[in-house]
């Protein structure tokens, strides 16, 4: 349930309205816009009378939310989250961002791949320190040591590091090393202990799309996060698993627009494990930027037929130099006035 409380009330008023429903063992959202103030009132609200509250002198309207996620629900947060990545980097609210770099950190080319990248228009670097795999046999990360390289590179190109964390024991760890952007993958996306603990931190999470997940599963994987406090979380659509066999996976673009009306999150788009094939990922970048998304996660590697894993879906730095070309045309198209406005 939503209070839209009037533009004429008080901060005394809205305190004292915030204690009337917490007296009665209810949690509180507020949210403050630029054009109006929405308490949301967390809990089994058929026990509370719409038409008490809005009796009330500051109370404009009540509303029923029907949907399970509040924290993430644009219902209770109409205006767009900005989130903030560092090193004066912001994603969401018509900040555009794309992440770029290895799948895999393997050591000196890092820094080689981040420097085409950031030439070519990324703002933030990604690459992975410890990796998920299918197979125990396949390489796992370097760890702690990638951290570091991350670190090193990020420091030097003055840009925010993106990289996955998948064990609740290893988010101490990423905090400690200053990591700006904690990722959560796809394997681990309904993780629930996991996602508690990074909510307990204030580092922004980039939150990945389950390979069988729904639309509504992923926004509760989001509310497990901002429930323990975290409100910086970055939602991403990295394809699903589908019975079609052409692509790694099928990329959900509808996801993006439906996450835009949903949620107040930003919602990034992941083309390199949507498709899985170098020759997709472009094409689908140009649809995930068209249909809205405030970002791109794309995989880079200098040299892709010798990657230490995901080779087949890295864009060269050259061809991600023209793929941002075309990036900045299709947001210029997409974000210009048109007649009538």
């Amino acid at each position: 349930m939503i209070a839209l409380v009037k533009q004429t009330a008080t901060d005394e008023q809205l305190g004292q309205l915030i204690s009337w429903i917490e007296g009665r063992g209810f949690k509180t959202h507020v949210s403050e816009g630029d054009n109006e103030t929405i308490v949301g009132i967390i809990g089994d609200t058929t026990q509370i009378d719409p038409f008490l509250l809005e009796s009330m002198s500051i109370v404009e309207r009540v509303q029923r939310v029907s949907e399970p996620f509040k924290k993430a629900n644009r219902k209770f947060h109409p205006d767009d989250t900005i989130v903030d990545c560092g090193h004066g980097v912001l994603l969401g609210g018509g900040n555009f961002q794309v992440m770029a770099g290895p799948c895999s950190v393997e050591g000196d080319n890092l820094l080689r791949i981040a420097k085409r990248a950031k030439q070519a228009g990324a703002t933030m670097l990604r690459g992975g320190a410890y990796k998920p795999r299918t197979s125990p046999y396949a390489y796992q990360g370097m760890g702690e040591k990638g951290l570091d390289l991350l670190m090193d590179a990020g420091a030097q190109l003055n840009m925010p590091v993106v990289t996955e964390v998948m064990d609740p024991r290893d988010v101490e760890l990423f905090v400690s090393k200053g990591i700006d952007v904690m990722q959560i993958g796809a394997r681990n996306a309904q993780n629930f202990n996991l996602l508690k603990e990074v909510g307990k931190t204030n580092i922004p999470v980039l939150l990945k799309r389950g390979m069988s997940q729904t639309i509504d599963e992923l926004l509760m994987g989001a509310e497990y996060i901002m429930s323990e406090g975290n409100q910086n979380v970055i939602l991403c659509e990295r394809g699903i698993r589908t019975f079609e066999t052409r692509t790694r996976n099928t990329f959900d673009v509808n996801a993006i627009p439906v996450l835009k009306h949903l949620s107040h999150l930003p919602v990034v788009g992941d083309p390199s494990h949507s498709t899985g094939y170098t020759r997709y990922v472009r094409a689908a970048a140009y649809a995930a930027t068209a249909a809205g998304a405030d970002g791109l996660q794309i995989e880079v590697h200098d040299c892709p037929s010798e990657a230490w894993s995901d080779g087949a879906q890295a864009l060269t730095p050259d061809q991600f130099a023209d793929a941002m070309a075309r990036i900045r045309l299709i947001r210029e198209a997409i974000t210009a006035p048109v007649d009538g406005e």
